[in-house]
């Protein structure tokens, strides 16, 4: 569909309608942010909020079929531009008074729930696992979702924190600063923080305000409201804390999630890799050159004449095919090597074209916690006396040139989410670099 039918959509939607019944539509959005924060993780943030901007002013402004609208969603994101047609939405946001007991169920609701299913002597632990929502100044309200849940199956466990998009809340905290992840664990282990809360969430403020990632949280439903305070100069500071029962133990299974595979079922390399520790990987790769390699298997260096790029085939020049050169082709297959334990993590491809020419190796990953990387081999060219960071720069400024990146983005992996190495070699020294 063509970006400009789509934005138009509901507007034409709203005409036949009308038309048909003889007066104006009621529009329901609910969860309008939710395609937003996946294009947040997934790197197209940009392309969608151009997108929704338009949707909406065609929608909600520019609609004379419109009779009135309510749109739901966990963030207000109105400093990002897409609510910069509105015409003054009222808002309602959790520390809003305005229909405080109507986001979920009230405790009263759930105790005659609880009696009509007979399950009234469990109300405390009801109580510890599914109360903890504060809207407005009305405390112990109940999701609606967790408490239909518990009265069908009768089990305590897990049932909102389950149904919604974690990805955004997992990539801040895993991705966070050290003080973000130390309150984290304060907090699994039944702490407060106090910080101050911007209901107008910035989606580019959240990789480097941690009060950013506490408003989204408290927005989300996953931290509630202990007390406020309004200082002197009318800052409201918040003590918080997590909701209930059962989103901590989404957090903690969340946690747990991400050292899934033991760490010994890695090498130090690939660890280091994945964590993005350049120095690290340089140390491992000069380590086992040194110690394990023969002068035979990583060579000596090479012309350019005998610099192939690639493992299998060689290079075709202006003199014709050349044969790989084996300093290149070991270490190739040597790193390929390493990460045969990556296989169920990444779609791991070598010398495949992508661009304008063929990459060396590619990781492509399967989920979208993951980041994409890229590398590219060269052997530093002594002859000319090339250095090693040199060649270095030669491989990521050929990684750029050639747009290795084009079948990562293809697949809707942003920018932001695909590291490039570059990996020289000069017989047994090795110098990576990003």
């Amino acid at each position: 569909m063509e970006e400009d039918l789509a934005t138009n959509s509901l507007n034409m939607l709203s005409n036949y309608l009308a038309r048909y019944y003889g007066k104006n539509v009621i529009i329901l959005l609910d969860e309008y942010d939710t395609p937003m924060q996946e294009a947040y993780v997934c790197g197209y943030w940009k392309e969608l909020t151009s997108f929704m901007q338009s949707l909406f002013n065609a929608t909600f402004k520019t609609n004379p079929y419109l009779e009135r609208a309510l749109m739901t969603g966990i963030t207000r994101v109105s400093k990002e531009s897409i609510f910069s047609d509105f015409n003054n939405p009222k808002v309602v946001t959790t520390t809003s008074e305005k229909y405080e007991d109507s986001f979920g169920f009230t405790q009263e609701e759930v105790w005659e729930a609880l009696k009509e299913y007979g399950l009234y002597e469990e109300r405390e632990n009801v109580r510890t696992w599914y109360d903890g929502f504060t809207f407005g100044k009305k405390r112990d309200i109940y999701n609606p979702w967790s408490i239909i849940g518990y009265l069908d199956k009768r089990k305590f466990t897990t049932y909102w924190a389950n149904t919604s998009s974690n990805s955004l809340v997992g990539k801040l905290i895993r991705e966070g600063s050290a003080d973000v992840k130390i309150t984290m664990e304060d907090l699994l282990a039944g702490g407060t923080l106090h910080a101050k809360i911007d209901e107008q969430i910035v989606y580019n403020q959240l990789d480097n305000g941690e009060d950013a990632v506490w408003s989204l949280l408290l927005a989300s439903g996953y931290l509630r409201v202990e007390s406020y305070e309004i200082n002197e100069d009318g800052e409201e500071n918040y003590e918080l804390k997590l909701t209930n029962k059962e989103v901590v133990l989404m957090f903690k299974r969340m946690i747990n999630g991400w050292f899934q595979t033991p760490a010994s079922a890695y090498n130090a390399f690939i660890r280091a890799l994945l964590s993005g520790d350049v120095e690290a990987m340089n140390a491992y790769m000069n380590r086992i050159t040194s110690t394990t390699f023969s002068f035979f298997d990583a060579g000596n260096g090479s012309t350019e004449e005998s610099e192939p790029e690639r493992l299998p085939s060689g290079k075709a020049t202006a003199k014709g095919l050349i044969e790989p050169n084996p300093s290149v082709c070991f270490y190739h297959g040597f790193v390929l090597g390493l990460m045969v334990d990556l296989s169920k993590r990444y779609k791991i491809t070598s010398n495949r074209e992508s661009g304008y020419g063929r990459y060396d190796v590619m990781l492509e990953p399967r989920n979208k916690e993951d980041d994409a990387i890229i590398i590219e081999f060269k052997v530093c060219r002594t002859a000319k006396k090339q250095t090693l960071e040199e060649a270095v720069n030669e491989a990521l400024k050929q990684i750029e040139e050639k747009n290795y990146t084009a079948n990562l983005e293809d697949a809707g992996i942003g920018s932001e989410r695909i590291r490039k190495y570059g990996f020289a070699f000069e017989g047994k020294k090795v110098l990576i670099g990003e």
